[in-house]
């Protein structure tokens, strides 16, 4: 009797030709384009960040932070084979921390494999589980990818929705999943639809609060991805890392309309 082979499951990109473009060659030279503007990358190995934090809106308003902290990781992309995304749930109202039953997520530039061994071992953490629901139109994991995919030759994804939950769960899921050949990406917008001077005081208090390592002074009304945002600032804390700012800025930047703005910054964590 013959053996057939499962087909892999693969999550299809939801905001592909909305957030980034939707054609592979237009894409690939937008994220370069977006990589150079950034800036000569650092050449230290050991000043590259194992952790950042990065916006995710479309990348005409938040392409050119996250560019910034990609660049970053540029001295050690041969030695990365995991990428842990953690990004807030838009679209569903989750308790925990949701992994989707894919085996891989799709972009114009290709697909990237959903890693087995570390998604095994996320299940066994308390408050982990499978749920497509939650990935099937979420945007804050999927804008990430090309970037990864720009920057790095072989590596896969712990791609995690996190919704409700103390700041420690999840942080030790973070420290369950950290080792050198991994960066962890915690994906997340600063303020919502405040005028420009209320969004700058807003997001400068916030960005304060994320060098100090305060997780519990950062809420939903100060970033959309507070949830994985607390939990690698508790992480961080427990284990005497730094978190730096390296881009802050907002729509009205790209927009001009100052009346009602949302709020991006990038922050290294070494």
């Amino acid at each position: 009797m013959a053996m057939h082979e499962t087909t892999p499951k693969v999550r299809p990109p939801a905001v592909a030709g909305r957030f980034y473009p939707g054609e592979a060659e237009t894409l690939r030279r937008a994220v370069r384009e977006l990589l150079a503007e950034a800036g000569e990358p650092e050449r230290d190995p050991t000043r590259a960040p194992h952790a950042m934090v990065l916006p995710h809106a479309g990348y005409p308003f938040s392409g050119a932070a996250a560019a910034r902290g990609y660049q970053r990781i540029v001295p050690i992309r041969e030695q990365l084979r995991h990428v842990v995304l953690l990004g807030p749930a838009h679209f569903v109202d989750l308790s925990g921390i949701a992994l989707p039953a894919a085996d891989a997520l799709a972009t114009p530039l290709g697909t990237v494999p959903v890693s087995a061994t570390l998604r095994e071992r996320a299940l066994e953490h308390p408050g982990v589980h499978i749920d497509d629901s939650a990935h099937e139109r979420e945007h804050s994991l999927e804008v990430h990818l090309p970037f990864l995919q720009t920057l790095l030759d072989d590596f896969d994804v712990l791609p995690l929705v996190v919704g409700r939950g103390p700041a420690e769960s999840c942080g030790r899921l973070i420290e369950q999943l950290w080792q050198d050949d991994t960066l962890v990406v915690v994906s997340s917008d600063l303020s919502h639809f405040h005028d420009d001077p209320t969004a700058r005081r807003l997001d400068a208090e916030t960005t304060a609060a994320i060098e100090a390592g305060t997780f519990e002074q950062i809420t939903p009304e100060r970033a959309c991805g507070a949830a994985p945002l607390r939990g690698l600032l508790w992480f961080a804390r427990k284990h005497g890392l730094q978190t730096q700012a390296i881009a802050q800025c907002n729509s009205g930047d790209v927009t001009g309309d100052r009346s009602s703005v949302v709020g991006y910054g990038s922050y290294v964590v070494h």
